[in-house]
């Protein structure tokens, strides 16, 4: 059978998972079994992947980085060096918890940033930008900019990841543009949605 993506001789790649044509599994990784990566993924040195972890196309993940189980990453997601997920609350070495995972999605488009830690059960909205070291606790909305220790709204992001010229409480009904791209965006109940 041939295989359509590349995995380096020093990585490991337990069977059964999945696999998408053009992803690229770089030095020192272990792949575990059951998990699901899609097309041209590109995973960095030294990362995991535990089981049943889903990553969506085109999901970039740097160097040091463990993706555990319970976490699913949608298309285009990047996931910075050094950056942690976590998949227990409150976790104890003498305690079992593998019963208690929690999920942590990653929308479609999200960017966190090198050293950011994910605490889990919580959603990071499409095309969010998780600053480096941002200490995310609660769920963070789509476009947002969120930075600091807990994580907080600190502005908003558009899909290209330029910083929009916003204040970060949102009027409702505002609208603003994209001085990058030109793509636009009105506020809508305290969060931004893209004008179509």
């Amino acid at each position: 059978m041939t295989r359509d993506y590349f995995v380096h001789e020093s990585s490991y790649v337990d069977e059964p998972c999945e696999i998408g044509d053009g992803t690229k599994i770089w030095h020192f990784c272990h792949v575990m079994k059951g998990s699901k990566i899609g097309r041209d993924c590109n995973i960095g040195q030294n990362v995991v992947i535990s089981p049943a972890v889903v990553l969506g196309n085109n999901v970039k993940i740097q160097n040091n980085v463990s993706v555990y189980t319970g976490v699913e990453l949608e298309d285009d997601v990047f996931c910075g060096p050094s950056m942690v997920f976590t998949n227990v609350v409150n976790p104890r070495s003498h305690v079992s918890r593998k019963d208690e995972y929690r999920r942590t999605l990653v929308r479609r488009g999200a960017s966190i940033g090198a050293n950011a830690t994910i605490v889990c059960g919580h959603t990071i909205g499409r095309y969010a930008f998780i600053g480096a070291g941002a200490v995310v606790t609660k769920d963070v909305p789509d476009f947002a900019l969120a930075l600091g220790n807990p994580a907080r709204v600190a502005g908003w992001v558009c899909m290209c990841g330029v910083r929009l010229s916003l204040e970060s409480s949102l009027s409702e009904g505002k609208i603003v543009q994209c001085e990058a791209c030109g793509a636009s965006y009105t506020a809508e109940g305290g969060r931004l949605a893209q004008r179509k």
